[in-house]
C-alpha cells in the first residue's frame, strides 16, 4: 500500500520530467540491386518489416534513442529494394523509477519517432520510383512487453539451471 500512495503522491508526479531535444536522422540508406530490370515486372511485392531501438545514456537525464527500421521488398526471388533508417531523438527524461524508464526509452520514445521513420522510407521508397509505401504502425508498447516477457523467462531458465561442473 506504500507503494500506491507513492506513486499517487503529487510531488512524485511533479518531479517527473520529459522532454523531447532534437528529432533527427542518424542513417538512411535505399537499394534497388535489381533495377532497371524489376520495374518490367508486375507490381505485387512481398514486404518485410523489421525494427529495433538502441539507447545511449548521453548524461545524466539525457538520452538517445535510435529506432532502427529495415524494409525489404522482395518480387518472387529478386529484391526489389531494401530500405534502411535510423531516426533518432534526443530525450531529456527524469523522475521515472527504473522499470518505467525501461518502458520510456523503450516504448514511449519508438513511438514518438516511427512517424519520422516511416515518413523518411516513404520518400526514399518514392525516389526510388517505386509505388508509395505507407508502414504501417508499430505497437512498441506490445514490443517492449514481450522483450521484457522473454528476459524474465531466460532470467528464469538461467535459475534452474544447475550450475556446471567443471
Amino acid at each position: 500500500m506504500a507503494e500506491n500512495a507513492q506513486s499517487n503522491d503529487p510531488r512524485t508526479q511533479a518531479e517527473r520530467q520529459f522532454s523531447v531535444q532534437r528529432v533527427y536522422v542518424k542513417d538512411a540508406s535505399f537499394e534497388s540491386p535489381n533495377a532497371p530490370d524489376i520495374f518490367r515486372g508486375e507490381w505485387k511485392p512481398k514486404h518485410e518489416l523489421n525494427v529495433s531501438t538502441k539507447v545511449n545514456r548521453i548524461q545524466e537525464d539525457l538520452y538517445e534513442v535510435v529506432l532502427s527500421v529495415t524494409v525489404s521488398a522482395q518480387l518472387g526471388e529478386k529484391t526489389a529494394f531494401i530500405v534502411e533508417v535510423q531516426q533518432a531523438g534526443i530525450f531529456g527524461i527524469s523522475g521515472f523509477a527504473e522499470q518505467e524508464m525501461g518502458a520510456m526509452v523503450g516504448a514511449y520514445c519508438p513511438n514518438l519517432l516511427f512517424p519520422y521513420a516511416r515518413e523518411v522510407v516513404s520518400d526514399l521508397v518514392s525516389k526510388g520510383s517505386f509505388p508509395q509505401l505507407v508502414l504501417q504502425h508499430v505497437n512498441f508498447d506490445a514490443l517492449f512487453a514481450q522483450h521484457q516477457q522473454e528476459a524474465m523467462q531466460r532470467a528464469a531458465g538461467d535459475a534452474a539451471e544447475p550450475p556446471s561442473q567443471h
